[in-house]
């Protein structure tokens, strides 16, 4: 199955997420198919870029978002309307 969840970044106490699409197998930090978009904890106000046409695509196809993803996703389609 295929998911569309956070990849970690970044160093200690400076937290820094990928928006990746993964195998649900492999590791959260491991091989990604592609990358959606970022998010960034640290910033204040828009602290995510997501591409809405490219997660569109991955959910059509199967691709499952974990929670926090689908929150994100809620939202940036909010913010599109």
């Amino acid at each position: 199955m295929v998911a569309i969840r956070l990849n970690r970044q970044g160093s200690k106490d400076r937290p820094f997420y990928k928006i990746v699409v993964v195998d649900s197998r492999s590791r959260r930090d491991g091989d990604f198919i592609a990358q959606v978009g970022t998010y960034n904890p640290m910033a204040e106000g828009e602290n995510f870029t997501l591409n809405l046409e490219e997660v569109e695509k991955w959910i059509s196809q199967g691709a499952q978002p974990s929670e926090t993803v689908a929150s994100m996703i809620k939202k940036a389609r909010a913010a599109k309307a």
